[in-house]
């Protein structure tokens, strides 16, 4: 009855495979030092990948405070395969850079809004400035031509000695868009500001810069329609009230970039913006 279900072929192939687990003995202890752990070659990849400075008698320390006790040949060996290179070869990475030198970092970028003008669609460039360690962003203006005079003026504002933006600050994150003129960053290399320019296609160098502009488009600026420059300089100067003071950021444990949020009684109120497009809700002191 077997036979009739399966071909002679599928019978034989059984049969093979029966033979074969018959004279199939457990293995034996192999000869040889045992493969290094997962884990530990996981601690390897992941301490010479977060400290660019650490060679491997720097890891082989590390790992024997943590309990493992590993050979350096081991450690350069494990690091060989992950196609990772020696501390004086490996370079710091830009996480690591962003992370140390936060405080003193600000990131710049432009972006578009199209614009209803008595010209028709109008293009306007706005050009932002936001401060990596604190979220804060600065609207260093908005034009239909952002030249070289309109960007001299910009960096001039931005290094103040009263009140510029960028007191206190040494870097600046920019990509290698041309309206970034020589004269622009002159202006910031004469107040001690370096500027930072980031890799070609490479948008996630910038990452604070882009993920601001998706806040703000996808918040407010698709959601609307611009009839002249004022209705668009409107916009942005409500967002930018309701960023700071009324939107929690999840980089800041969903706290206010300004202000300590409400109180934990009290009746719940709501404070609209743009029509009731953007909300904050709170609770009145009792």
């Amino acid at each position: 009855e077997i036979a009739t279900i399966v071909t002679p072929d599928t019978i034989l192939a059984w049969h093979r495979k029966l033979i074969a687990a018959k004279w199939t003995y457990p293995s034996k202890q192999r000869i040889g030092r045992p493969g290094l752990m997962k884990e530990i070659r996981s601690l390897i990849v992941q301490m010479a990948t977060d400290n660019s400075s650490w060679g491997y008698c720097r890891i082989q320390g590390s790992l024997k405070h943590l309990g493992h006790h590993v050979a350096r040949s081991t450690i350069a060996k494990t690091l060989k395969e992950h196609g990772i290179k020696p501390a004086p070869e490996r370079p710091t990475t830009w996480r690591t850079f962003l992370k140390a030198h936060r405080d003193v970092i600000v990131g710049a970028d432009f972006f578009t809004t199209e614009v209803w003008t008595a010209r028709g669609l109008t293009t306007f460039y706005t050009l932002f400035v936001v401060d990596i360690a604190t979220r804060a962003i600065h609207i260093a203006g908005t034009t239909t031509n952002p030249d070289a005079a309109f960007m001299a003026q910009v960096a001039r504002n931005l290094t103040d000695c009263q009140d510029g933006f960028l007191l206190g600050k040494k870097y600046v994150i920019l990509d290698r868009d041309s309206k970034f003129t020589d004269e622009f960053k002159a202006i910031l290399k004469d107040s001690g500001i370096k500027t930072v320019r980031i890799c070609y296609q490479a948008p996630n160098m910038n990452a604070f810069a882009e993920r601001w502009v998706r806040s703000a488009k996808m918040e407010t600026l698709n959601r609307m329609v611009f009839v002249g420059e004022q209705s668009l300089r409107r916009a942005l100067l409500e967002f930018c009230d309701h960023y700071h003071s009324e939107r929690p950021h999840q980089g800041l444990d969903n706290n206010l970039i300004r202000g300590c949020g409400s109180s934990d009684t009290g009746e719940i109120g709501v404070n609209e913006r743009l029509g009731g497009m953007l909300k904050y809700y709170y609770r009145s002191a009792a």
